[in-house]
C-alpha cells in the first residue's frame, strides 16, 4: 500500500519525522518496505538505492507558473513560444514543442524548470538525469523549460506539459505546491483495519498519542426518493450482507481536480475522470470500495422499465466484459452484479464494461456495499484479476 504523507497528514498530525514514523510503524506489525519521493530531497533515517532518487524539484529553479501569450515559432511549425511569468517581476520565454498548449493560449498554470534543473532525460535509452542547460532553439532563446509529469518524475506522460488546475499559486516553488514523501507498507492480512488512509491514520494516532481527524461528515441526499427508480434485491446475505444503490443524476465527468488526480498518482492509481477517480479517492481514504455504473445504461438494458440490480451467484456458461475488456467465463462460486439481462460487474473485483461511467454519462447509480471477503478473494484468484 502507498501513502502519501501528505494525504496522511490530513487525519493525523505529523509529530515525527518520516523516517522515525517508517521504524515506528514497522515495530508496530506495518513493515514500511520503501518509500519514494516526489521532488523532495530524500528524508534523514530512510533508505533508498541511489538508482531510484529522481529529480529534486529545487525551490530555486522549479516554479508555478502562468502563461501570459503563446506565439508561433518564427522557424518551425511544431514548436511554440511560451512567454511566462513565475513571481511579481519574473518572467521570461520559452520554447516548447508540446501538443497541450496552441498558439494564442494565455492564463494556463504551467510548471518551468529554470537553468540548473535535474530532470529525466527521455532522448535517452535508458532514460537518464540531465541538468537544464539554456540554449537557442532554431535561433529562439530559451531560458528554461515548460515541464513534464516524465521529466518530473511523477508518471510516464511525456506527450504534454504539466498543466494545472486554475488555482495554482503563481510563483511558488513546485516542490512546496505538490512535493510529497510516499511510504510503501505491507499491510499483512491481520492488520487489515489499517487499508486505507484513515486506517493508517488510526494507527498512527495510536502510536503518537495524536488525536485522529476523522473526514468530514456527508450531507444527507436531496431530490426525490429512489423508491421505484431502481430496484435491489440480495439472493444470498450471507455473500453480501449489505448492498446500498444511490442515484445521482445531472452530472458531467472531465478531468478530475488536480489535487485528486496527484493524490491517486502517488497512491499508484492512474487518474482517468472525475467520476471514476472520486470512487478509487473515498476507496483510498475509507477502505470502502466504490462502484459508479451508467444509470442511463442500466435503464436501456431493461427496456426503460425499472432496472433491477441482483446480488447473486453466477450461472453456468455467463460471461462478463470486464473494465480491462477482458471477457471473463464465470462460474457458479462467483459473486456477481447482475440485472435482467446477466452480469454487469463481479462483486467486489472489477466493474463490467458495458456499464461504465462515461463521457456521456449524466446520470450515476453509485455502489456501496459489503462482500464476503472469502468469495471475492476466491473469484479473484480463480480470474487472475487483482485489483485496487
Amino acid at each position: 500500500m502507498k501513502v502519501p504523507l501528505k494525504w496522511l497528514a490530513d487525519y493525523v498530525d505529523m509529530a515525527i519525522s518520516p523516517g522515525e514514523l517508517a521504524q515506528r510503524l514497522t515495530v508496530a506489525g506495518l513493515e514500511v518496505a520503501g518509500f519514494r519521493s516526489y521532488g523532495l530531497p530524500v528524508p534523514e533515517g530512510l533508505k533508498v538505492r541511489q538508482d531510484e532518487v529522481g529529480p529534486i524539484w529545487e525551490r530555486d529553479k522549479v516554479f508555478i507558473a502562468r502563461l501570459v501569450r503563446v506565439d508561433k515559432h518564427p522557424d518551425a511549425d511544431k514548436l511554440k513560444l511560451p512567454f511566462v511569468e513565475y513571481g511579481e517581476g519574473r518572467q521570461t520565454q520559452l520554447v516548447t514543442g508540446a501538443p497541450n498548449i496552441i498558439v494564442g493560449d494565455a492564463g494556463l498554470r504551467v510548471v518551468i524548470g529554470l537553468a540548473g534543473t535535474v530532470f529525466w532525460d527521455g532522448h535517452v535509452s535508458p532514460k537518464k538525469l540531465a541538468t537544464l542547460v539554456p540554449k537557442p532553439v532554431r535561433g529562439i532563446p530559451s531560458e528554461g523549460m515548460v515541464m513534464s509529469n516524465f521529466e518530473l518524475g511523477i508518471n510516464e506522460e511525456h506527450e504534454g506539459i504539466i498543466v494545472l488546475e486554475e488555482d495554482a499559486p503563481v510563483g511558488v516553488p513546485f516542490a512546496d505546491y505538490a512535493g510529497d514523501i510516499v511510504l510503501e507498507i505491507d499491510v499483512l492480512p491481520n492488520m487489515a483495519r489499517c487499508l486505507s488512509l484513515v486506517g493508517i491514520a488510526r494507527e498512527l494516532a495510536a502510536l503518537t498519542g495524536q488525536k485522529l481527524k476523522h473526514p468530514p461528515t456527508p450531507t444527507a441526499g436531496t431530490g426525490p426518493s429512489i423508491t421505484g427508480r431502481v430496484t435491489v434485491q440480495i439472493e444470498d446475505t450471507r455473500l453480501c450482507p449489505r448492498y446500498s444503490a444511490a442515484l445521482i443524476e445531472g452530472v458531467s465527468d472531465g478531468p478530475a481536480p488536480g489535487m485528486m488526480a496527484r493524490r491517486l498518482t502517488y497512491a499508484g492509481m492512474r487518474p482517468i475522470s472525475k467520476l471514476v477517480d472520486i470512487t478509487n479517492y473515498v476507496m483510498l481514504e475509507l477502505g470502502q470500495p466504490l462502484h459508479a455504473f451508467d444509470f442511463d445504461v442500466l435503464k436501456e438494458r431493461a427496456g426503460g422499465a425499472t432496472p433491477t440490480i441482483t446480488i447473486r451467484p453466477a450461472k453456468a456458461g455467463e460471461t462478463l466484459v470486464t473494465l480491462d475488456d477482458k471477457e471473463r467465463k464465470l462460474t457458479p462460486e462467483m459473486l456477481v452484479i447482475a440485472d435482467a439481462r446477466g452480469p454487469i460487474a463481479l462483486a467486489g473485483v472489477m466493474g463490467g464494461k458495458e456499464t461504465e461511467v462515461s463521457a456521456k454519462t449524466h446520470n450515476v447509480l453509485l455502489e456501496s456495499a459489503s462482500f464476503d471477503p472469502v468469495s471475492i478473494r476466491r473469484t479473484a484468484r480463480a480470474l487472475d484479476l487483482n485489483s485496487e
